[in-house]
């Protein structure tokens, strides 16, 4: 069953959108008691919000199951303590469909917050106090957003899902203010996550649909006239993409599932090349304080089973801490972890679990490696962004 929810999770199965009901009950659970609560500041331009700013809550994204239109948004609320299942479509009672088929990325840039909804081909902006829709943006087969200098930029496939023939993929430029797509540009085939630094944008190509010709580079792109400079070569079947603060990439290759295993790459950005390699299997990670924080459930084709685990990495010294952010007696509650995110001033550790793909979900907050609290979420719970 785990393998043929892999398969899912990827994307590789063709998919038929649905417009079954949504049940918009909303669903409150209380994990916690808040501390200190703050009256939220009206923010109604789209200039970033300053770091130093209170942190009010979070949005978690549900990716659901493909082709079965479960998308689903939930928000915590730090100021009430209260964790609020399926806002989107208490917010928008009369869309029809509710968020879409399977919601792949999220984010917040100034006022606006930023919802990539895969096979559904759309983006939905929303008001981020309210969760109202402000528009849609079709896309096709869209997958990650980024945020720089007043645009979004975002990660599409292209073509259908699974086409193992599929064209290159693309980057498009958003105006956060007119909410037009302002600029486009081929990369490679299936383009995964971004990152936007020093006037550039680094996206990782993977080439999922069509194992084992798969996609080994990173396109880079400058910004100012929006065109492909070049491409560095890394691994296969690239992945996540995240910068540390020294200016450094950090980028996953998934492997082929056989005989290449997962790994995790450094690359310097001003060579625009590969620094260091580190032979262990990184699912996701989010870097936070100059430390990654990763886990890992590479899947093998041979076994049939995932290997999942749990690591920190130094990123000024670039060196794995032998302290772990989750205690060894909470890891085995956790039956398939599926998201990071980590509160920016508190420190708490946010990991979602996904557990069997057709259930729903849990999201566990820990805090210096002890469990402080866990909630149930949609299906498949997988992104989160915070409000402040």
């Amino acid at each position: 069953m785990k393998k043929l929810c892999l398969l899912l999770a990827l994307g590789f199965t063709l998919y038929s959108c649905q417009t079954d009901d949504i049940d918009i009950e909303e669903d409150v659970q209380n994990p916690e008691i808040p501390t200190n609560p703050t009256d939220p500041d009206d923010d109604d331009d789209d200039e970033p919000v300053e770091s130093d700013d209170a942190v009010r809550g979070f949005y978690l994204l549900n990716e659901g199951n493909m082709s079965m239109n479960k998308a689903s948004l939930d928000y915590m609320d730090f100021e009430t303590g209260e964790y609020r299942r399926n806002v989107f479509s208490q917010a928008n009672p009369n869309l029809v469909g509710g968020l879409g088929d399977v919601g792949n990325d999220i984010g917040i840039y100034g006022s606006k917050l930023y919802v990539v909804v895969n096979a559904s081909n759309k983006v939905e902006v929303l008001d981020a106090d309210t969760g109202v829709r402000l528009k849609q943006i079709d896309i096709d087969n869209c997958r990650y957003i980024t945020f720089y200098r007043g645009k979004a930029y975002l990660s599409t496939y292209l073509g259908n899902i699974g086409d193992p023939n599929a064209q290159n993929g693309m980057v498009a430029e958003i105006d956060t203010t007119s909410l037009e797509i302002t600029r486009r540009v081929e990369v490679g085939r299936q383009p995964e996550e971004l990152v936007a630094y020093n006037d550039k944008i680094y996206v990782a190509n993977s080439g999922g649909y069509s194992p084992p010709d798969y996609e080994s580079t990173i396109s880079v792109i400058d910004l100012q006239d929006f065109t492909e400079t070049r491409r560095i070569e890394v691994a296969i079947n690239l992945h996540r993409l995240k910068i540390d603060s020294q200016g450094d990439l950090y980028v996953t290759s998934r492997g082929d599932y056989y005989e290449i295993p997962s790994r995790l790459f450094v690359i310097d950005t001003q060579t625009e090349e590969v620094k260091e390699t580190f032979d262990v299997g990184v699912t996701d990670l989010t870097i936070h304080n100059d430390i990654a924080y990763m886990y890992s459930t590479e899947f093998s084709y041979i076994t049939g089973d995932y290997n999942i685990t749990y690591t920190m990495l130094d990123t000024q010294t670039e060196t794995f801490l032998e302290d772990s952010f989750i205690n060894e007696e909470f890891r085995e509650q956790i039956e398939m972890p599926y998201g990071i995110a980590i509160h920016p001033e508190t420190d708490e550790v946010f990991i979602t679990d996904a557990k069997d793909y057709v259930t729903p979900g849990n999201l566990y907050c820990f805090s210096n490696g002890e469990l402080k609290w866990k909630v149930q979420t949609g299906d498949i719970p997988a992104y989160i962004t915070f409000k402040h």
